[in-house]
């Protein structure tokens, strides 16, 4: 343990004992001159990471520089008066253990706070903080009320159901599973030491390997570090909800009644990989709580929050987190931390704060900005809760005809067939993932194939032109329309195969213009059902031959104008790779199926099987502006 002389007192490497022995190393920052047993007990804000306690932390900003040392980010909150901790997480950096993504983190987590509250230098309060994995630390902690947990800033994380959300959606697994442990593999501890195993890694194309689909145990790019390929097919295997998915770190929804009733901040954006976690986060804490939770919905990618576009989705300036939202990050933090650490926060403020800051997107010129991105707009709006009550649902119908309107269809018997080619996937272009790189990118983009995407052989050609992609969407808007709210696919859909996925896409149609004569079909937000589970989540039932059965897609959330003269658009396919792993339609899981058929797959939209699109729609004259910062 060594200790800094000058700016901020650094306890560094401190090796904190958990339950079963193993240490994890710890750096404790404190305020400059504090004298340990001296002076008063300090509160302490609390991050446990994979990433490196002593790395930059890519996401935090300080003096226009984007991408600073976590050790300046401890500075900053030191100078105000806390002590601020930050932790590998077990087997990651200077920490011991095996390192199993998600599972640890729970009684790691507790036996941290014992620890810290115990220490000479802890007044007894903790806040956390954190982004993405650092977000389900704090969320995996909070589900066994460690002691001294006060109050909570999650950011893009904190698993409300791993199994619908951040590991897999509706039976579908989240292949940006597969690109996260192919990287962090390569910081891996075992990699760090052994520079063969480093070279091993070093050697692999991983764009190339997702040719290869699917991996097999032993013969994957991950062979060289055996825990993270362990890790990687238990998930991927684990296709049913079963009791091993409702496990502290990956299952807040079973545990809301145990998580402190505290202050809780909830922060994602329209185009990551965790609204759904934040919008069941978010009504699991506030039903029958009383402290305050914050929701702050931006539309940017994963942890972006200062950066004002998405994919080629140009939202202005205004997008940006830091001067609209509050100063900058930090600031917010430290006005949280302060309000609920300290003895000096105004309950009557606390009372009156937006409950909801949401980003509502479009409303933009559609041009093509000289950055070559694509002008979609927004601004920002308030909100008393989630879902905003000024948002009424409303049902769309998919018609044979390819229209998608307020009436019910009519003719008897109609529907629409296609063929769904495991072996020929429809290509992921945008859409609310994240750690997908250099594979596959989040984002907002026109709807079209281009190079920059994984799969695409025939750039310039819009998804829309594919036999195997069935399009329904609005005449154009008469007025402007807002969408905000939980998004609903409800398909009547039969199949001639035991197994196939639809996948649902909402989309911003924007007419033709000078820069896009063709028009800009803009993702917003999408969704997947895996059919074997159309039963239950708990137990995989093949489908009968051409039986109709009604599944539910359920899209993320979104928050978006639509525009007088756009088209709501909906996209139904059987596929969105490397998004999702690929359905092999055969019955057999898609993590082990060698063999793959094609299906005849189809949606019927008549009276008697109606397939529809419910949109929570507001008044955009009836939202209420942000005005000024927090």
């Amino acid at each position: 343990m060594k200790t800094d002389i000058g700016a901020p007192e650094i306890l560094r490497d401190v090796m904190v004992p958990m339950r079963d022995g193993v240490r994890l190393a710890t750096d404790i920052h404190m305020p400059t001159g504090y004298r340990v047993g001296v002076d008063a007990p300090l509160p302490v804000i609390l991050e446990r990471t994979p990433y490196g306690k002593a790395e930059i932390s890519r996401s935090e900003r300080i003096a226009g520089r984007q991408g600073v040392p976590r050790a300046e980010v401890a500075r900053y909150f030191a100078a105000h008066g806390y002590a601020v901790v930050f932790q590998d997480c077990r087997g990651r950096y200077g920490s011991e253990g095996h390192f199993v993504k998600y599972l640890s983190d729970g009684e790691d987590g507790y036996d941290t706070f014992d620890w810290i509250v115990r220490q000479p230098w802890c007044d007894g309060k903790v806040g956390t903080m954190g982004l993405s994995y650092a977000a389900h630390t704090q969320m995996a902690a909070a589900c066994l009320n460690p002691p001294g947990l006060a109050c909570m800033v999650v950011d893009s994380g904190g698993f409300s159901n791993g199994y619908q959300c951040g590991i897999r959606q509706s039976g579908a697994f989240e292949l940006k599973q597969a690109t996260w442990a192919f990287k962090q593999a390569r910081l891996s501890p075992a990699a760090q030491r052994d520079p063969l195993i480093a070279a091993a890694l070093d050697r692999q194309d991983i764009r190339q390997w997702f040719t290869r689909m699917p991996w097999r145990p032993g013969h994957s790019p991950l062979k060289f570090v055996p825990e993270y390929e362990d890790y990687l097919f238990e998930q991927w295997r684990a296709d049913t909800f079963d009791d091993a998915w409702r496990r502290v770190g990956i299952y807040a929804q079973g545990y809301y009644d145990a998580i402190p009733d505290i202050p809780i901040v909830l922060m994602s954006s329209w185009y990551d990989a965790y609204v759904r976690t934040t919008m069941e986060n978010y009504e699991g804490l506030t039903r029958g709580r009383r402290a305050p939770v914050r929701l702050i919905m931006g539309p940017w990618l994963h942890g972006d929050r200062n950066t004002p576009y998405s994919g080629d989705a140009d939202f202005g300036e205004t997008a940006m987190l830091d001067g609209h939202i509050a100063e900058h990050w930090l600031a917010f933090r430290l006005a949280w931390f302060d309000r609920w650490l300290k003895a000096t926060h105004d309950e009557a403020r606390a009372a009156s704060d937006p409950v909801a800051r949401l980003f509502l997107m479009g409303g933009g010129s559609g041009r093509r900005l000289a950055s070559g991105r694509f002008d979609h707009g927004g601004r920002w709006v308030l909100a008393s809760g989630w879902p905003v009550p000024e948002a009424v649902d409303t049902t769309f119908y998919l018609h044979a005809d390819g229209s998608l309107s307020r009436e019910m269809p009519v003719t008897t018997g109609a529907r629409i067939s296609y063929a769904a080619d495991p072996r020929r996937p429809v290509p992921t272009i945008g859409g609310s993932l994240t750690s997908g790189e250099p594979v596959f990118s989040g984002g907002g983009f026109d709807q079209r194939e281009d190079e920059r995407f994984f799969g695409c052989v025939q750039p310039g050609m819009p998804l829309a032109a594919r036999d195997d992609v069935l399009v329904f969407q609005t005449p154009p808007l008469e007025r402007d329309c807002a969408v905000i709210g939980p998004i609903v696919v409800r398909l009547a859909i039969s199949s001639d195969a035991p197994d196939t996925d639809f996948t649902a896409k909402l989309i911003d149609v924007y007419p033709p213009s000078a820069d896009y004569p063709e028009g800009y079909a803009l993702n917003i937000t999408d969704g997947i059902f895996r059919c074997r589970f159309h039963a239950s989540w708990e137990q995989a039932t093949p489908l009968q031959p051409d039986k109709v059965y009604e599944i539910t897609i359920e899209p993320f959330a979104t928050c978006n104008l639509f525009q007088q003269g756009h088209r709501i658009r909906l996209d139904i396919a059987s596929s969105n790779f490397p998004k999702y792993d690929v359905n092999p339609n055969t019955g057999a899981s898609a993590v082990d199926g060698r063999v793959t058929r094609i299906a005849v797959n189809t949606v019927h939209v008549s009276p008697e099987h109606p397939s529809s699109l419910v949109l929570p729609l507001a008044e955009p004259a009836r939202l209420k502006p942000l005005d000024g910062t927090a």
